[in-house]
């Protein structure tokens, strides 16, 4: 495993991490004794970062990460996160930030966080979502700061809103977060324009997820496959998005056949190719996952001119029109 410093926490974390929302079971079903099992194998492969959220199946995800980090002696750092309260989600431009994330409700949620993960300190809480609305008063992050300073939370980042992850931009450069994380991949390549850099100029660490897409970049979905309707993915690929989506993996497989890499090694090594990433977050609920994942960071790096193909697959789905 390799190792990356965390912005400017200066924590040395593993550059594969260990994503937990399957875990908590909001992707189909999940044996428990599956995600344990994941857990201590991914960290006896040197995985030291672990990302959750409380909206992982209710707080299950972080309990189940309490149960096993009890029973190790290395340290482990976790991120976890809190949702807004009941809106729209992502929070809209006519959201009030006292009334999505009050005081008395971070306060509420945080000490909720520490009990689940059974710690009298978070390592990392992020806000699960955000608005720019927000940004010339980010009230939310000075309730955070308040905590911090209060010895309840190391440190402070944002998992940035889908449709508008440079609304964190402005934020990073006030001083305002430690840590971001971001959606980062082979198809959604927006970030490398602005938001990586000033990352990287700021100091702050970035973590990635979504670097499978949902699962379509490991090349094992068809245009066929169904999804259970309690699983986020029959929501993520509704109408002919899936079909879009394999079509264009394919496409990518057809370059990469000279390279001997699969589709996951191509996509996580992607992803960690740009300097400004701290680590990047595969869902992880079994132990062949947990091995095929942590294996990507003893490859060597992509070669230069297979980058440069690859940039060439971002792929714009909010546009009318992508060329294809």
């Amino acid at each position: 495993m390799k190792y990356r410093t965390f912005g400017r926490t200066n924590l040395m974390i593993s550059e594969i991490g260990f994503g937990a929302w399957a875990i908590g079971g909001n992707w189909g079903a999940q044996k428990e004794r599956d995600s344990l099992a994941a857990l201590h194998q991914a960290l006896d492969l040197g995985i030291n970062f672990i990302d959750t959220a409380a909206g992982y199946g209710k707080g299950k995800s972080e309990r189940l990460i309490a149960r096993v980090l009890k029973e190790r002696s290395e340290k482990i750092y976790v991120a976890t996160k809190t949702q807004p309260l009941p809106g729209p989600w992502p929070p809209s431009p006519y959201c009030q930030a006292e009334e999505r994330y009050s005081e008395a409700y971070l306060r509420r949620n945080v000490e909720e966080r520490l009990r689940n993960l059974e710690t009298d300190c978070l390592d990392i809480l992020q806000l699960h979502t955000w608005t720019r609305a927000w940004n010339n008063n980010p009230k939310p992050l000075d309730y955070l700061k308040k905590l911090q300073a209060e010895g309840k939370i190391k440190y402070i980042g944002i998992s940035t809103p889908e449709h508008d992850q440079n609304s964190v931009i402005d934020l990073m450069r006030q001083g305002y977060l430690d840590v971001v994380q971001v959606i980062y991949n082979i198809f959604e390549q927006e970030p490398a324009a602005e938001l990586l850099p000033v990352a990287a100029e700021n100091n702050v660490g970035i973590i990635v997820r979504v670097a499978f897409d949902e699962g379509v970049l490991t090349g094992k979905y068809t245009a066929e496959n169904h999804f259970p309707e309690d699983d986020f993915r029959s929501k993520y690929f509704a109408g002919d998005r899936l079909a879009r989506a394999v079509r264009r993996v394919e496409k990518i497989k057809e370059e990469i056949q000279k390279y001997e890499l699969t589709m996951p090694q191509l996509a996580l090594q992607f992803v960690l190719a740009h300097p400004a990433v701290s680590t990047v977050i595969p869902g992880i609920r079994n132990v062949k996952q947990a091995k095929q994942n942590a294996a990507v960071a003893d490859l060597p790096p992509l070669p230069e001119e297979l980058l440069l193909r690859l940039r060439r697959h971002a792929w714009r789905r909010a546009f009318w029109y992508d060329g294809k």
